[in-house]
């Protein structure tokens, strides 16, 4: 597996914490791209890098959070090699991977608890992309 790219703002610094640990029990290796600190900032700020990172490989996937799931998710699906899902529950994780081949997860952190989010990445991680019919969908994502 590659190094998993994760970054939060301020109101996600807590969800993000208790990934960092859920990855580390993993065993897995991430890059984080802050914020580090509850300390109020903008979520384009750590957005625009990681999804810089996935787009160039250096990362697969990434894992973002922000308060509500939506600034951060409208960021980074800016960039044209982004497919970041905001999942609330498993069933929606499982369903950004199989028909989206979403590569990058994003989460709501003040609606997600620990114990979500533990449902969540197992769901995230465990899910392969269906490809078939959902390829060709995917390939129309970019504007080109």
């Amino acid at each position: 597996m590659k190094t998993i790219g994760i970054c939060a703002d301020h109101a996600g610094y807590p969800l993000k914490q208790y990934v960092v640990q859920w990855l580390e029990e993993q065993g897995w290796e991430y890059k984080d791209f802050g914020t580090y600190s509850p300390e109020s900032c903008d979520y384009p700020d750590v957005a625009h890098p990681l999804a810089e990172a996935v787009e160039s490989g250096e990362c697969y996937p990434g894992i973002a959070i922000c308060g509500s799931g939506n600034g951060i998710s409208m960021t980074l699906n800016k960039h044209q090699g982004i497919r970041a899902a905001l999942c609330w529950n498993a069933d929606i994780a499982e369903l950004a991977r199989q028909h989206n081949d979403a590569n990058v997860l994003v989460m709501p952190g003040r609606f997600v608890t620990n114990h979500v989010a533990d449902t969540i990445l197992k769901k995230f991680f465990s899910t392969p992309f269906e490809g078939g019919r959902h390829q060709r969908r995917v390939e129309k994502i970019p504007v080109k």
